[in-house]
């Protein structure tokens, strides 16, 4: 059964705040096998002082206690603005994730263009669901399932845009009821961006004519005389940065109307160049993620805009989305959907599940084709001597970034075998179940399955299977129990973001605990990793979230796993290769246990029976 989504948000309960002792003590158990004693016993004491009977932490909770009270969630505009609009870093690889498609083996031109036609209308009919709130309602899988979740990241999809700041971006929403709803996409096509209306006089247009007006858009970009420079590489550069560079372009009338095309717009397509590169798993990864660079397809973008779906000529395909207005999972449902979308003649590679459609979009009505067309216009740029000075910066910047690489092939275990430590680690956990949930962290690194790790790698010979085997069942108990806080809202990362960010806002000075360097440890991920599961053969990706860390995410299907990891060049702690080399190592040596175990259970089986 689906419930309707409108009005479900005021159905669902407020995020809770945690009790000040819990977070305390679970955050002394989480970080005292990950640090030194003597930075341990240390950081004891700071928090027996903070949570002292009228101390700071009291007093500071209260205020959140208020705050809960207040707000439909305490947490999300905290959250929200350390996760993404604080961080100044640049989106393209340390932010915006990527979907990449199975590799497309388009047969002529003319093949990507219909795919991307077809692409674009199931643009406007996922569009037209979320319009009338007709989307059913996500239950909570897995832990706790059957809970309804809240829909409200699906409303962001086609709807809002990273606008940069100097010292912290905005995530605008188009809610104005004076402006009209866009009815346009941008199509970016050998760097130059272009307005594709995709209703006139009304009329929503069908594939046939969104095929008539991409094909134009192809003609239009290759006019080399028209030709205008890659302003979309300005996008790519650090935050603070690319708003400085937009303030110079907003000086000029004709970037003030082509930038508000752009910000308005329900999406981009990025009709990609064949990249000349041999596209396994690794370089579809890198070309999603950064478009190769200027020297490929990376000035083919505009990074601030959630929703970029990418058709290459050579077949590599994707989506790359701006992260601050919805998690994976939402990008997943929506990629799903629109790949239904694409005859199976050009859908090379990808099963679709049979039940993966959400609603009856066939039941909308869709224009009869529009016998005079428009042509889509091209967007202009008045580009001062300052501006091209920008750019040149800009593409000498992603030219590094473009430097990640990528190992596509359990994650404590993994970082103690290549690097003979425990660290902390992020796993996202949804908070849906609560109104404007986002994420919290799942600590993974738990004293548990420190002692398995160490049972399996130190204490290989001198430890028993069925001992390995209780390490490994404890491991998992004590995962699922924090992944239960987690999702219930109990887990500590958000609380002690509140707890900072209350202090903060009250003009405090920052408390002791915060400036301990415990702390700071604890919020060095090295290891950063997300599941996102996926019903078709397509993987997700993303970049280390710190420069000595890894990026793994991780997708479970039937009988495999895809792991997507990641690492930068540039650090001589971190190497993907390696960790995949460890990762693949470390699971079957867990399937050996496994298997070894089971053979004994069955031996002493048989030898009771007999």
């Amino acid at each position: 059964m689906f419930l309707p989504c409108w009005g479900l948000k005021d159905g669902l309960p407020k995020l809770p705040l945690p009790a000040l002792k819990d977070t305390m003590d679970t955050y002394l158990r989480c970080m005292k096998h990950l640090v030194t004693e003597e930075q341990f016993v240390k950081t004891q004491n700071i928090v027996k002082e903070f949570g002292a009977p009228g101390g700071v932490g009291e007093l500071l909770q209260s205020r959140l206690m208020e705050r809960r009270e207040n707000q439909a969630n305490w947490v999300y505009d905290y959250w929200l603005n350390d996760m993404y609009l604080n961080n100044r870093l640049a989106l393209p690889v340390n932010s915006s994730p990527a979907m990449v498609f199975p590799r497309q083996n388009f047969r002529a031109p003319i093949d990507s263009l219909r795919f991307a036609a077809h692409l674009i209308s199931g643009v406007m009919e996922y569009k037209t669901l979320l319009d009338a709130r007709a989307l059913p309602v996500d239950y909570a899988r897995g832990q706790l399932a059957g809970t309804p979740l809240c829909m409200e990241q699906y409303y962001r999809l086609f709807t809002s845009y990273r606008l940069p700041g100097p010292e912290r971006d905005t995530l605008v929403a188009q809610e104005s009821s004076v402006m009209p709803e866009p009815e346009h996409i941008i199509v970016a096509c050998k760097n130059q961006f272009f307005v594709l209306d995709v209703v006139i006089n009304f009329r929503r247009l069908n594939e046939r004519d969104l095929l008539t007006q991409l094909d134009k858009i192809v003609k239009m970009a290759d006019n080399k005389e028209e030709q205008l420079p890659p302003i979309g590489l300005l996008t790519s550069d650090g935050r603070t940065e690319w708003a400085e560079s937009r303030s110079v372009l907003m000086r000029e009338s004709t970037n003030r109307d082509s930038l508000d095309m752009i910000e308005r717009c329900l999406c981009l397509v990025c009709l990609d160049d064949a990249s000349g590169l041999e596209l396994n798993d690794t370089t579809r990864a890198m070309l999603m993620l950064h478009g190769g660079g200027e020297a490929k397809n990376g000035g083919n973008r505009w990074y601030d805009k959630p929703m970029q779906f990418v058709v290459g000529a050579d077949g590599c395909c994707g989506v790359v989305c701006e992260h601050s207005p919805f998690e994976g999972i939402v990008l997943v449902q929506c990629t799903e959907y629109l790949l239904k979308y694409i005859p199976k003649e050009l859908l090379n590679n990808i099963i679709l599940p049979c039940d993966i459609r959400i609603g009856s979009p066939s039941k909308l009505v869709r224009a009869a084709s529009v016998s005079e067309l428009p042509a889509p216009r091209r967007l202009r740029w008045k580009c001062t001597p300052e501006i091209h000075k920008l750019l040149a910066s800009s593409d000498s910047f992603l030219f590094a970034q473009a430097g990640e690489k990528f190992g596509h092939e359990f994650f404590l275990f993994v970082l103690s075998r290549c690097h003979g430590r425990p660290v902390s680690t992020y796993e996202s956990a949804s908070i849906r179940r609560f109104q404007e949930g986002r994420v919290d962290n799942i600590r993974s690194a738990t004293p548990e399955a420190l002692f398995f790790v160490q049972a399996m790698t130190e204490g290989k010979f001198s430890t028993s299977d069925k001992e390995k085997m209780e390490m490994l069942r404890d491991a998992i108990t004590a995962q699922t129990k924090y992944t239960i806080l987690a999702i219930t809202g109990m887990a500590i990362d958000n609380h002690l973001l509140g707890l900072r960010e209350i202090a903060h806002e009250v003009k405090m000075e920052k408390p002791e605990l915060f400036k301990d360097e415990v702390y700071l440890i604890s919020n060095q991920f090295i290891l950063s990793t997300s599941q996102v599961p996926t019903t078709v053969e397509m993987f997700c990706c993303y970049g280390p979230v710190i420069p000595n860390g890894y990026g793994a995410c991780y997708n479970p299907q039937s009988d495999h796993i895809i792991f997507s990891v990641s690492s930068f060049h540039e650090s001589p702690q971190t190497c993907s290769a390696e960790f995949v080399k460890c990762l693949v190592q470390g699971l079957q040596d867990m399937r050996e246990l496994c298997d070894k175990y089971r053979k004994h259970l069955l031996a002493d089986e048989n030898q009771c029976n007999s």
